[in-house]
């Protein structure tokens, strides 16, 4: 919701107020700094607390090209690890998919405290850009009027601080305040809830293959992905609602072995888990990303289920479109920008939700119970491994490589 005009605490003004502080709103902030744009980011979290939160940490070429092209995260692609290609195991035997060979692509694994990291640095330290950590109670105010405001109270005094601006970029997430402070006939939500659970886990072990692997398996889905030398993240298929507390150590190593398991497969790397938790896999998409004064981007906007790594991505790929158009609307006029914002990050985000969905069809399928959910799975995989077509096709939706939307 949004709210009234507040009376003034204290009173400031800056052409962008930037709410979230997640690779989002501080690419965004970044580049307006860039431009000499004068913004602030608003976080409600510590600066310890978002540069060690475990996140996301599959990066597509292009968005580190946007990074760089930028000047962000310098250095990036000789400190991330570069994956060209990904193995499926079903069936009890391995199958590699050289993705880099068959689209000239690859990506990146460079997990998301790092970058967020890297982008803290850049816009606080670097580039002089102002950054309030801690603050509460978040409010946007006159949105859709020429004159909106945010409050927030002050984490030292208490005290409601109202900053007066020209445009709110609301980028504080699935749960922050920004969503709901769309007007209803912008805010319905198209949702889609998968009807399962993936125990999420964070190894203290070293990878246990070079590669992205996915298990499909009866049992359950099981991936496993490299996030350095040190630390390996892993994820079960469970029941929605599932309590963490089921899945101990013995429960977690035996199933991952059983489902990840396959004729020549190297023995999994045991070690302490540092993380678990269960994520129920669903997605949504906003009706619009914009009202009046407000644009949205990353989860406020849209939440992709990371069965295909696509939310930073999708985050990323909102900050460069916004923050573009906020520099061009601020220091040139060209209002072109923000005007085509919403449909040109809507294409790509239901682009990846398609993809996303099809390929939960692959994971889950022969497990689902459903004799008839379960052989088409099989017949999807068949196809990666039996048609260049296909695996071209897969590849280019998998690093985020098809054509222009």
């Amino acid at each position: 919701m949004t709210f009234p005009s507040p009376r003034p605490a204290s009173a400031g003004r800056r052409p962008v107020v930037v709410v979230g502080a997640g690779p989002a709103g501080l690419t965004v902030g970044n580049i307006l700094r860039a431009a000499a744009v004068d913004c602030l980011v608003l976080e409600t979290e510590s600066r310890k607390f978002i540069e060690t939160r475990p996140r996301a940490g599959v990066i597509e070429e292009w968005a580190v090209r946007g990074l760089d092209r930028r000047g962000l995260a310098p250095g990036l692609p000789a400190r991330a690890q570069a994956h060209e290609e990904c193995e499926f195991r079903f069936g009890g035997a391995r199958y590699r998919l050289p993705y880099r060979e068959l689209t000239g692509r690859h990506h990146y694994v460079y997990p998301q405290p790092l970058l967020v990291t890297d982008l803290v640095r850049e816009y606080a330290d670097v580039r002089g850009g102002d950054i309030r950590f801690g603050v509460r109670d978040v409010r946007l105010h006159d949105l859709d009027t020429d004159h909106p405001s945010v409050s927030y109270l002050c984490p030292e005094t208490g005290e409601r601080q109202v900053v007066h601006c020209d445009f709110v970029a609301g980028c504080d997430g699935a749960r922050g305040v920004s969503r709901r402070a769309l007007p209803p006939e912008r805010a319905r939500l198209a949702r889609h809830d998968y009807g399962i659970g993936w125990v999420a886990l964070l190894a203290e072990a070293p990878p246990s293959a070079d590669c992205v692997v996915f298990g499909v398996h009866p049992r359950g889905f099981a991936g496993h992905m490299a996030r350095s030398p040190e630390v390996t993240r892993y994820y079960l298929q469970c029941p929605p609602g599932d309590d963490p507390a089921n899945w101990p150590h013995e429960r977690v190593w035996s199933e991952l072995r059983e489902r990840l398991g396959a004729a020549g497969a190297a023995p999994l790397a045991e070690g302490r888990l540092i993380e678990k938790r269960v994520l129920d896999m669903h997605s949504y998409v906003v009706g619009s990303m914009a009202s009046g004064r407000l644009f949205l981007a990353g989860d406020a906007a849209h939440l992709t289920a990371p069965i295909a790594a696509k939310g930073m991505n999708l985050a990323l790929h909102d900050a460069f479109l916004l923050g573009d158009a906020l520099v061009a609307h601020l220091t040139t006029g060209d209002a072109s920008g923000l005007a085509g914002y919403s449909a040109a990050c809507l294409r790509r985000v239901w682009d990846y939700q398609e993809f996303s969905e099809w390929l939960s069809g692959i994971y889950h399928g022969t497990a689902s119970g459903d004799p008839y959910h379960a052989g088409t799975a099989l017949a999807r995989l068949r196809r990666l491994f039996t048609s260049p077509a296909a695996a071209t096709a897969f590849a280019e939706q998998y690093l985020g490589a098809a054509a222009a939307f």
